[in-house]
């Protein structure tokens, strides 16, 4: 009987004694197709068999990320375009790719979502730092940090977040809004037609973070520029945003292809650091001027007050930063915009906002931040919002040691189930699916008129009420600045 040496060196030497190519790449392609169903197998029994997608690619990489979710490719916003069908027979489902990536098992269960990313010393399950590429662009920062590096952040950070830091907002926003109003002609023509929202609450939000976050003096017509001029912090932020995908997982030669989109996407992350590192400076500069109450400021005398063992690098304390220009810009600009959106659409609930407002604030005065409490109405209708367009849609966990999650029965079924989970193995905690799950929250009908303003609590209801808990488990710890981490 031939070894298996023998046997191997058949299959790649012809007749004529001579390494056949065809051979060889025939063979090559058997080992790859071999090796490749072994792992899909693999991944099979890692993810205990569980039903769910079977696509080509890691969503979470390349070349996945680069296009987007279709009927043969499933992207990182899988879990927003299929997020009618994809729990549809169970609330924890697999992803296991067919041809590259490793399996995980996408979670819309809330019970399953506080077993996986509560937190604590105990907990089985940790941020792997893959996951936090994109919020790792400009440095260590809040978000990204786990445990005891998480704690020197939050030590620092903690301090910019205050009451003083909430009525500086509230003033500054209704400022912005008359500046708006006035800006755009509105007081003359009395209403107005906004072909897309979203271009005012963009610019809306940017003016705002700037007043609070780093005490720009900036009006509406007037976007903040670096020192050396170029692009406007709006054009920089809009540039970064489309791009940043690229910028993460494209290879660093990329960046010098002779492409204008490319060179304009090089020119403003330039711009973007340049300001950033601008405003690190300045405020080290100004510490000991009391009256600076902006959130940038507050956290850079934080840390320069620090022993020299807790306190951020610069690196470290941009990071914070382009987390509070970025994704704070973000998440005030697009809940602002689903807000009216909603709003718009839904006139009954439009109505009942507009009468809580006359009801409190009245028609010949401004409103006040003690106004606050008593204006649940609007609370609950910035809340479905963010429900229905989670800013932070996915919190991604590693299993840091084998462990075992107890799941729900798929849907029908009472009772749960014990899923083992091995060391390794990637869970992600999908916000959208959870905030989507017709057992947590009603899902709108599209069909309905009354859209997105059908949650489970009502416009009546309080803000205060055991529904809300629902987004403040998974808020930062400036409740509003980020919805998930």
């Amino acid at each position: 009987m031939p070894s298996p040496d023998t046997l191997f060196r058949s299959l790649l030497v012809g007749q004529n004694g001579e390494t056949s190519f065809p051979k060889v790449l025939a063979t090559s392609v058997a080992m790859l197709i071999a090796v490749r169903v072994w792992a899909f197998v693999r991944g099979l029994r890692t993810v205990d068999h569980r039903p769910g997608l079977r696509p080509p690619f890691d969503p979470f990489g390349l070349p996945a990320v680069l296009f987007p979710t279709t009927w043969w490719n499933a992207s990182a916003d899988v879990n927003w375009v299929r997020r009618s069908e994809l729990y549809t027979e169970d609330e924890t489902i697999s992803i296991v790719p067919v041809l590259v990536g490793r399996p995980m098992i996408y979670s819309s269960n809330l019970n399953v979502a506080r077993q996986i990313a509560s937190g604590g010393n105990r907990t089985s399950f940790f941020k792997p730092t893959w996951s936090a590429r994109a919020l790792l662009l400009w440095g260590m920062n809040l978000f990204a940090a786990e445990e005891d590096v998480w704690r020197k952040h939050r030590r620092v950070m903690g301090p910019a977040f205050n009451n003083e830091l909430y009525h500086l907002v509230w003033r500054e926003t209704l400022e912005t809004y008359r500046e708006m109003v006035r800006s755009e002609g509105w007081e003359v023509r009395g209403s107005a037609s906004v072909s897309a929202v979203q271009d005012l609450t963009f610019k809306f939000a940017l003016i705002l973070i700037g007043k609070c976050a780093f005490g720009f003096s900036l009006n509406w017509n007037d976007p903040p520029r670096a020192s050396g001029g170029g692009m406007s912090i709006q054009e920089t932020m809009g540039i970064v945003t489309s791009t940043y995908m690229l910028r993460i997982f494209a290879p660093r030669w990329v960046r010098w292809l002779p492409f204008s989109s490319i060179q304009k996407s090089n020119a403003a992350y330039a711009s973007m650091a340049s300001f950033m590192k601008e405003q690190v400076e300045s405020r080290k500069v100004e510490i000991q001027n009391e009256s600076n109450k902006d959130a940038f400021s507050l956290l850079v005398k934080a840390n320069e007050q620090e022993e020299s063992k807790n306190k951020l690098s610069d690196d470290e304390l941009i990071g914070n930063i382009f987390i509070i220009l970025f994704a704070g810009h973000e998440t005030t600009a697009h809940t602002l915009a689903a807000t009216l959106g909603f709003l718009a659409i839904n006139k009954n609930a439009q109505d009942e906002v507009y009468e809580q407002i006359k009801e409190v604030v009245g028609v010949d005065r401004d409103p006040e931040f003690e106004d606050y409490g008593n204006l649940n109405k609007v609370l609950a209708a910035f809340f479905e919002a963010l429900r229905l367009f989670p800013s932070g849609h996915l919190m991604i966990r590693q299993a840091s040691e084998d462990t075992v999650v107890q799941i729900p029965n798929p849907r029908g079924q009472e009772g749960t189930q014990s899923m083992p989970v091995a060391k390794g193995q990637v869970v992600v905690v999908d916000m959208i699916g959870i905030q989507y799950n017709p057992g947590i929250t009603r899902i709108p009908c599209p069909t309905n008129h009354r859209g997105g303003m059908e949650p489970r609590w009502t416009l009546k209801s309080s803000p205060r009420s055991v529904s809300v808990r629902l987004y403040l488990f998974f808020s930062s710890p400036g409740s509003g600045y980020m919805i998930s981490e």
